[in-house]
């Protein structure tokens, strides 16, 4: 075995142009069928495989690719589909495969299959999604029940393993661990332990396991991020015996680890009965010597010590003066790959043509990440071999020409970090002024909630079970094209502000007409709910090509934000002063809040987020104080990635939620008792940070609930949640449109928990990735529902 190899634990799989988000799409709308998405997704395969070749990776990972979500691919691996969907004989893996993942429909899945398959006639919800892990990410939930039953039923996995083989690749086969699988999901029944299917799950695992060994796969890596987490005793003792059995099958297993420190189960990890461990080397850098000590020298370990969450250059002097003692203590074998998968990353910086050349230098994406790999291997060879360091000795790693090219990449490198380090354009000294001279009040409300309540139903009279949506409506080919003409030059800024303008009026229109209470104006001018507001604020930057994936085929651009925060300007009054100019009702300011545009972007990682995010709050502050100024008296800040950016350890947990909620109030409260604050938050598990949540005091809190048939909202309930609630009634991630009895029949369970008089009436989420003959079906029967309860 080479003593120093390389290696991912996954590669970004939309493609550097969006390949597989446009692939889908075309499906979905009936315009190609199986057999074209199935050669897209090939194409894509075989050239990131041939990507991590190129660069001088030693394996290249197989099974990290999926069409929608990876958690799903393993449902349908390890044959656990939720017989609720009823899925026929007929239909292939595909159309159930996607019937899961969006829901079906008066007796068709939603991505209208027309390939001839017979539908079973059965309406069904889509899986729930939820946040991976404290990622930006989001999976498919597996539903496990006591009649769950697993078998190896699916072959795209080893069908993948043969396409890389015979492209001549050296192939790592990656698996979600069983434990991590099955940590997961969810019960659907009362007093079921999930836990208690390990024994029948670890049979098919080890089927799979026998099938990837018969194919001759180098390694698995199998990965079990949970222990990265605070596990109950029963999920930590089931490691060894279930990696006991999965060694029995006699091929090497790479036990992956990452997004956050091991701890107390350093020792555990390191004695399971596996070949290899690979560890966060980002997040858990204080824990590799013990690693190093505790791991035994026989097996293999992978250290993660370039950043896959993040984009900024690897500081290579640092990372190998990281590497070097601990390649000294495993005699010289290490594995050196990225923390995580660069799924969290971009594709390449090759083609960003219009970035900041000075900013561009510090960044790294997941192209680049690459040749970090091979440029800390190389180092290390070559430190090895004349224990004279980087730029000591004779080169012993390739010829003169290679080592040149070597010493050249690695000073670009390093001149790189240290202008970011140097560089005038991060710091603003106006911006630290600021925050030294913030009032210690100036994170509360002037009055309480009740007081304010009282004030705001006198102004806005609104009816019982009020009406309203989450922000946006449809991104129309039409707004999309205006704002890619204004982009390209190809019309100027009066005529995109006419174009923008018209389709407010059309929004506005469109709700008054289906009897909407509190109106928005659907966010037409908006490209990304975090990217707009960067674009206007200072620190940021923005790529053009910077894609990752949300879900499926949704992808987001993520701002870099590299300085200090501050808003030149007003970024939404005009647009906000207009829709309000066209109807009597209310309409409600948009915005975004400072932990979800902190989360949601590229943060820098010189100064903690907790400084940056509180620069961020007082420029949303200082919209909200303009909103209000220009008569808008409802303003939603939403804050949908509060949830996900709780450190994986509650040991952490609050220190995180004193600043992020801090952060929300100092944005919010300037607002007077008469403006009525909302947030919005979704997809995300929030009944352990519920007091935390209402800590945030806003006066109306909207979340996602349809997926879950209102089982999150039963812990608002519990926690007896002081201020007003708009539980989602329909889920807008599936293109199925609920009738009017099923939204009642949610409002009735909600009106079960929460008292009606504090209760609102609202989709899941923004309606941007919808139709309008769908949303108008759809909000048309939300506005009945909400008048059935009120005549009730």
């Amino acid at each position: 075995m080479k003593s120093i190899q390389t290696h991912i634990p996954g590669y970004p799989r939309i493609g550097a142009a969006r390949e597989l988000k446009f692939a889908l799409e075309k499906h979905w709308r009936g315009e190609a069928g199986e057999a074209e998405l199935e050669a897209a997704g090939a194409a894509l395969r075989a050239r990131h495989w041939a990507q991590q070749r190129d660069a001088g990776l030693d394996l290249v990972s197989v099974g990290d690719f999926a069409f929608y979500d990876q958690v799903a691919n393993h449902i349908q691996l390890l044959g656990c589909e939720p017989a609720r969907f009823g899925f026929g004989a007929g239909q292939s893996q595909l159309a159930r495969y996607f019937a899961m993942a969006r829901g079906v429909s008066h007796g068709h899945s939603a991505h209208h299959d027309h390939e001839g398959c017979t539908h079973s006639h059965q309406d069904a919800h889509a899986l729930e999604m939820t946040k991976w892990f404290d990622t930006n990410y989001h999976y498919l939930v597996p539903e496990f029940s006591p009649e769950t039953e697993f078998s190896l039923a699916c072959d795209r996995l080893f069908a993948e393993v043969a396409e890389a083989q015979a492209l001549g690749h050296a192939v790592k086969a990656v698996l979600i661990g069983p434990l991590t699988f099955l940590w997961l999901g969810k019960e659907r029944a009362d007093g079921f332990d999930r836990l208690s299917l390990l024994d029948k799950l670890l049979q098919v695992y080890g089927a799979v396991l026998d099938r990837l060994k018969q194919q001759g796969v180098a390694w698995v890596q199998i990965d079990e991020p949970i222990l990265g987490l605070d596990l109950p005793p029963a999920w930590r003792n089931a490691f060894e015996n279930s990696y006991w059995q999965l060694n029995q099958v006699g091929v090497p297993l790479l036990l992956a680890t990452y997004f956050s420190p091991l701890e107390e189960n350093v020792s555990l990890a390191c004695r399971l009965p596996v070949a290899g461990l690979h560890v966060d080397g980002v997040r858990a850098a204080h824990e590799l010597t013990s690693v190093a000590d505790w791991l035994p020298v026989h097996k293999v370990l992978s250290v993660g010590i370039v950043d896959g969450r993040n984009i900024w250059r690897t500081d290579l002097d640092l990372a190998l003066a990281q590497l070097a003692p601990i390649a000294a203590k495993r005699g010289g074998k290490l594995w050196l790959s990225t923390s995580c998968s660069l799924l969290h990353t971009p594709f390449s910086l090759e083609n960003e043509t219009a970035l900041d050349a000075g900013i561009k230098r510090w960044l790294a994406f997941a192209g680049e990440k690459l040749g970090e790999l091979e440029l800390l291997k190389t180092a290390l060879l070559r430190s090895a071999g004349t224990h004279g360091g980087v730029n000591g000795g004779a080169a012993v790693v390739g010829n003169a020409a290679d080592s040149a090219a070597f010493d050249a990449a690695w000073a670009t490198s390093r001149a790189a970090c240290a202008s970011r380090r140097a560089s005038p354009r991060v710091h603003n000294p106006a911006v630290a002024a600021r925050i030294a001279a913030l009032p210690a009040g100036a994170d509360r409300r002037t009055s309480p909630f009740p007081a304010r309540q009282a004030v705001q139903r006198a102004r806005f009279q609104l009816p019982s079970f009020p009406t309203t949506t989450i922000g946006s409506f449809p991104q129309t080919p039409a707004i999309r094209a205006a704002r890619a003409s204004f982009k390209r030059g190809e019309i100027g800024a009066a005529a995109y502000q006419h174009s923008m303008r018209e389709e407010i009026a059309h929004a506005i229109a469109r709700q008054e007409e289906l009897g909407l209470d509190v109106l928005v104006h659907g966010e037409a001018e908006r490209n990304d709910m975090v990217e707009y507001f960067g674009e206007q604020l200072d620190g940021f930057t923005f790529t053009q090509l910077g894609w990752v994936q949300s879900y499926g085929s949704r992808c987001v651009k993520p701002p870099v934000i590299y300085g200090d925060v501050a808003r030149p300007q007003a970024m939404t009054v005009d647009w906000a002063v207009h829709a309000q100019s066209l109807t009597a009702k209310p309409v409600k300011g948009m915005l975004t809040g400072p932990v979800t545009i902190l989360q949601w972007s590229f943060v820098r990682d010189d100064q903690p987020r907790a400084l940056t995010a509180l620069q961020i709050a007082l420029a949303i502050r200082d919209e909200v104080a303009d909103l209000e100024q220009a008569g808008i008296g409802i303003i939603q800040i939403d804050e949908p990635a509060v949830r996900e950016g709780l450190p994986l350890r509650r040991s952490r947990w609050g220190e995180y939620l004193d600043w992020a909620t801090r952060a929300f109030r100092v944005s919010a409260s300037v607002a007077r008792d008469g403006t009525q604050i909302h947030t919005h938050m979704c997809y995300a598990e929030f009944n352990d940070i519920l007091p935390q949540i209402a800590a945030m005091d806003a006066d109306v809190i909207t979340i996602e609930t349809s997926r879950s048939a209102m089982e999150l909202l039963a812990g608002f309930g519990a926690f007896r949640y002081p201020n007003e609630i708009g539980p989602g009634v329909y889920d807008i991630h599936s293109p199925r449109v609920p009738d009017t009895a099923e939204m009642v029949r949610l409002l009735k369970k909600a009106s079960a928990v929460i008292p009606a008089e504090q209760l609102w009436v609202n989709p899941d989420c923004g309606l941007k990735t919808r139709g309008w003959p769908e949303t108008e079906s759809a909000l048309r029967n939300m506005v009945a529902a909400a008048r059935e309860l009120r005549a009730a």
